[in-house]
């Protein structure tokens, strides 16, 4: 069973996006509302803005990861049936700050979906108390992709 995402685009009113992460599948509902689907294990980055009459009353980003059958997962908004968090943040500044930080990692070459699970979490965490995250390089992503070679 795949993950499903309900995706909406009201210009300047409400806006929620996938950052990145590869999607198994996708619905369009009508030409504001779409849904995408993300196979069992799969890792995204799920964005949500909201506008209020007087400015932006929420601004959210999510890396989670689309879970197997059988696995505990946590109940997300707009994420059916719920998902692994990953890194759940909220505020403008924290989520650029995330943005940046995503920005970085591609610039070295390497996919946003493919960086080591836990990489996302200490983001989420030190970003969360208002700290810089250490710097992803190819380094840990090689180790990384050692330990889940051998994992499996």
């Amino acid at each position: 069973m795949n993950t499903q995402v309900d995706l909406l685009w009201l210009d300047g009113q409400i806006e929620r996006w996938i950052r990145f992460g590869h999607s198994a599948g996708e619905r369009i509902v009508d030409r504001r509302r779409r849904i995408v689907e993300f196979a069992p294990g799969a890792v995204f980055c799920f964005v949500r803005w909201r506008n209020g009459e007087y400015g932006t009353v929420e601004s959210r980003i999510a890396i989670l990861r689309a879970v197997r059958p059988g696995e505990a997962f946590t109940t997300y908004p707009f994420v059916a049936p719920g998902a692994e968090i990953l890194l759940n943040l909220g505020g403008w500044a924290r989520v650029q700050a995330v943005l940046e930080v995503i920005d970085v990692v591609e610039r070295l070459g390497v996919i946003a979906s493919a960086v080591a699970p836990d990489y996302w979490r200490h983001v989420g965490a030190r970003l969360g108390v208002g700290l810089p995250p250490r710097a992803y390089d190819r380094t840990r992503h090689r180790a990384w992709l050692l330990r889940r070679k051998l994992a499996r």
